[in-house]
């Protein structure tokens, strides 16, 4: 076991550059073997990278959370219109359980994740803040929340009107046809999510599973900071383009601010 934890670095790089590369042959071409691969591998980066900051435990229950937190949601969404508005899936996401897309899912997990990361490197100049006081369980997942929005703001648009990933049944809403709804949802189940999971931090403090170096701490950074340059370059309608590089770039830049302030290494007995 000790074994592979010392391979965590090897393999978070090996992903991240694996992500990189799928995200600029989509950018080529859009399909949805590419789609499917792009949000497994985001996934699997973030979930080791978690378990490389966070420890295996607070990993795992951070994957959990996410993932049926994600599922229900957008189960009940797709299906009674509840969060989002009234929508439904195509088959461009690949395989559903109910009516969700399976990736679906694990991109709550990855999203929340990286957006926990960059909240605390903005205020703490730490990817951690532990056990914290309830108020700032809540402020701070509302932070994460606005963070994970921010992807949405260019995101959405692109994946119903270029990608027809899923179909509104409202197509007159103020934010490129898209309803302002959407975006509460998004900031509502981000929320639950991230808090869901700060809550469960206080029976048991995250506990790095090995020593990071300042340089894996980079590795959410990095994923953000991709997302944002696809949006960049692909975003649709066009004006989505500039919009995501404000959006995403100014948590990015605060985050990238923190983590040049952060001197202490996490370490294997849970230091922050």
């Amino acid at each position: 076991m000790n074994r592979l934890l010392t391979k965590l670095p090897l393999l978070n790089y090996a992903l991240a550059l694996v992500l990189a590369a799928v995200l600029l042959t989509r950018g080529q071409s859009d399909t949805t073997t590419l789609l499917i691969v792009s949000s497994i591998v985001m996934f699997a980066v973030c979930w080791s990278s978690a378990i490389h900051l966070l420890g295996a435990r607070a990993a795992l229950h951070f994957v959990l959370i996410a993932v049926v937190c994600g599922w229900a949601a957008e189960q009940l969404g797709s299906s009674y219109g509840w969060f989002f508005g009234s929508y439904q899936y195509t088959d461009v996401l690949g395989p559903t359980l109910g009516d969700v897309p399976i990736v679906i899912p694990l991109m709550w997990f990855a999203l929340t994740y990286i957006a926990y990361v960059i909240s605390n490197l903005i205020v703490w100049q730490a990817p951690s803040d532990g056990i914290a006081p309830l108020v700032q369980d809540v402020t701070m997942s509302l932070l994460a929340a606005m963070i994970v929005t921010a992807y949405d703001l260019a995101a959405d648009p692109y994946m119903v009107y270029v990608l027809k990933a899923w179909i509104m049944e409202m197509k007159d809403g103020w934010w490129f046809g898209e309803t302002v709804q959407g975006f509460v949802g998004w900031m509502f189940v981000s929320f639950v999510i991230v808090f869901l999971f700060r809550l469960s931090l206080r029976r048991r403090a995250p506990v790095a599973a090995l020593p990071a170096s300042r340089r894996h701490v980079l590795v959410p950074l990095f994923i953000y900071g991709a997302n944002m340059a696809f949006q960049m370059a692909a975003g649709h309608p066009v004006e989505t383009r500039t919009i995501a590089f404000f959006a995403m770039g100014i948590p990015l830049l605060s985050a990238l601010c923190g983590y040049a302030r952060w001197q202490r290494p996490l370490s294997a007995q849970g230091e922050l």
